[in-house]
């Protein structure tokens, strides 16, 4: 069985999202009990007077779940800003009790979990709790998404430096091409180098689709991901 696990990035607009949904859509597919969740979600939108994140309803959509997204996302904020910026702006206090309810209510419809977090390790969700904290409280181990592109050395290292340093557990990297580009001498090189430099395995390489989301998710390298999670 695949345990529940949190997906985070080297960075915001890494694909933390399409790979959460991808990775959901296939286990969904498989007929197997996964449900989502995104605890937190900035730069949310207001539909019918309500602020709704265009990522939770991703991630909703891709599993195919029927959980409303009040408890797929239970704190949602307009400023596109860290989470604690964001409650700050809009003077909306983050209620944390919501998103233990939440997460409590969701471990017990689904035996697999999969929790976006929102940009990188160390952003500040409230004073004192970045998203390794919470992953640390959870007891949730990582995915991490990075770039293939010139970088993503250094900010995957910090990324995983950080999350050993929190003592949690890396179930491995995914390299996505979020951005259109020419696949060059780094973006051949960087994922082998991932392996070596970081000693956590690299899962899989995601192309770029674009906007073609449907055909996004079902490409084969998400079979393989879960493949590789569930052996």
């Amino acid at each position: 069985m695949i345990p529940s696990f949190l997906v985070t990035g080297t960075d915001t607009g890494v694909g933390k999202t399409l790979v959460s949904g991808a990775l959901a859509a296939e286990l969904a597919r498989r007929h197997l009990p996964v449900g989502v969740m995104k605890p937190f979600a900035t730069g949310a939108r207001s539909v019918r007077g309500r602020l709704v994140s265009e990522d939770a309803r991703f991630l909703k959509a891709a599993a195919g779940v029927d959980d409303p997204l009040d408890l797929i996302n239970p704190i949602c904020l307009k400023p596109p800003l860290a989470p604690s910026m964001a409650a700050e702006v809009a003077r909306k206090p983050i209620d944390l009790d919501k998103v233990w309810s939440a997460y409590t209510t969701l471990c017990a419809r689904h035996s697999t979990l999969i929790l976006e977090g929102v940009g990188g390790l160390l952003v500040p969700l409230l004073p004192g709790l970045t998203v390794a904290d919470l992953a640390q409280k959870m007891r949730l181990p990582l995915l991490i998404v990075t770039r293939p592109s010139l970088g993503t050395l250094n900010h995957t290292a910090l990324t995983v430096h950080v999350a050993r340093s929190y003592g949690l557990s890396i179930l491995g990297l995914v390299v996505n091409a979020s951005q259109p580009a020419r696949r060059g001498l780094a973006e051949r090189l960087n994922p082998g180098a991932l392996e070596r430099f970081t000693r956590v395995p690299v899962l899989g390489e995601v192309p770029y689709f674009g906007p073609r989301l449907a055909r996004t998710l079902r490409h084969p390298v998400f079979r393989r991901i879960v493949d590789r999670l569930d052996s």
